[in-house]
């Protein structure tokens, strides 16, 4: 399935019924009193978690989305029926945000939480509600409410518990195809994962935990450049960071580059607990560097060609899940 982290969408909400003027009149009551009821609600537009989607792509083809409006009221104070609202289920991790002003609407991290994302308009009073001791005979009611219109833009912030941080061609997306069943492009050139993947990785005795390759980041990322904010935002959701630095570089640099990134777009995030993959360790003689760098937390020396540390590195994240929910 495509993946799709964004969507923008132009929204109405159902307008309210109108409430009706009515008066009761049957055979012998040939003046009866006002009995017209009032207008149904308009419909809502509501997003629904679903915790067995991953991507936004369903909602790119329903870029105007308009909700039914309420019934107009009846005699005999009978009410118009109510709009039925418009539900549309989106993954856990979904962020919405008005598109003009950027104000925050709100976000889905539960199954089944629902978040109105356009109100739709109240019904009317039919003129029975008018009735007063001093106007007995009304001869008027209240229009519906119009339904809410909005443009809001919608985002995908990936739920895992593992996010794999990197520059292009570090290895990430070699190091979950290694170790879970995720498929991802896989080439020797810069910027070959262009979307995030989630691969479950497996370990004994039925242990499992989610891991997300998000595409590589380089320096200023955070100001956009290269692929920018488009996948930072990505880390937000994760709880552990794997950072996964060829064993050929500068790890110590490329290490402190990849904080300071992470630093600039969000402070919080590189207070996450983190972990160290130097990657690539079939390319040094006996898979031992000459000159271990000094780094400031555990680090695993693997190899996903050889599958040299790879269960030493699983278990190391089995270790530290805990922890983030201590």
């Amino acid at each position: 399935m495509r993946f799709a982290d964004y969507a923008k969408l132009y929204l109405t909400a159902g307008s309210g019924g109108a409430g009706s003027v009515h008066f009761r009149r049957e055979k012998y009551i040939p003046k009866g009193g006002p009995d017209g009821g009032d207008g149904g609600k308009g419909a809502d537009i509501v997003l629904k978690g679903n915790p067995h989607m991953n991507t936004l792509l369903d909602l790119r083809y329903k870029k105007f989305i308009k909700a039914p409006h309420g019934q107009n009221g009846g005699s005999a104070n009978k009410s118009g029926k109510d709009g039925e609202d418009v539900v549309l289920e989106v993954p856990l991790g979904t962020v919405v945000y008005e598109f003009e002003t950027r104000r925050y609407i709100g976000e889905i991290t539960e199954e089944g939480q629902e978040l109105v994302i356009a109100k739709g308009g109240i019904g009317g009073r039919g003129n029975a509600f008018f009735k007063s001791s001093t106007h007995q005979a009304p001869r008027f009611s209240q229009p519906g409410e119009a339904g809410e219109e909005v443009v809001v833009e919608i985002e995908l912030k990936l739920i895992a518990d593992i996010g794999l941080v990197g520059f292009p061609n570090a290895g990430k997306s070699t190091l979950l195809s290694s170790i879970s069943a995720a498929t991802p492009k896989i080439a020797d050139y810069p910027f070959t994962t262009l979307e995030p993947n989630l691969g479950v990785v497996q370990l004994s005795d039925f242990r499992s935990f989610v891991m997300a390759d998000i595409p590589g980041i380089i320096e200023e990322a955070h100001k956009g450049k290269g692929l920018g904010v488009r996948f930072l935002r990505h880390i937000e959701r994760n709880n552990i960071l794997l950072f996964v630095i060829a064993s050929d570089t500068d790890i110590e640099a490329e290490y402190q580059i990849l904080k300071d990134e992470l630093k600039n777009y969000r402070q919080d995030l590189i207070e996450k607990p983190r972990i160290i993959a130097v990657t690539k360790m079939d390319l040094q003689p006996g898979f031992v560097l000459e000159d271990e760098p000094e780094l400031d937390c555990p680090v695993v020396y693997i190899s996903s060609a050889t599958g040299h540390g790879l269960d030493e590195l699983k278990e190391l994240i089995w270790k530290t899940l805990p922890k983030v929910h201590e």
